[in-house]
């Protein structure tokens, strides 16, 4: 049997404001904090787990170009 995915969720601007502000103060929110979130963003739990998921791979992967753009063009301290 097919396995459905869930339909794609569409995030509202406030509702990306609210989740990178605490995305910027947790990167690993607990279940709690996750219940909280999905209150005031009004999508479910479930989604916020993916959405932080996502934002932390999308974090990591900019943090690993930017090493990596330092190390092609060094700054001289002279």
């Amino acid at each position: 049997l097919p396995v459905k995915k869930k339909p794609r969720t569409f995030y509202s601007a406030e509702q990306l404001e609210e989740l990178e502000k605490t995305f910027q103060e947790d990167h690993y929110p607990d279940n709690e904090k996750r219940r909280e979130i999905a209150a005031v963003v009004g999508v479910t739990p479930q989604r916020i787990l993916v959405w932080f998921q996502n934002r932390r791979a999308k974090w990591r992967k900019r943090e690993k170009l930017s090493v990596k753009g330092n190390r092609k063009y060094p700054t001289s301290s002279a």
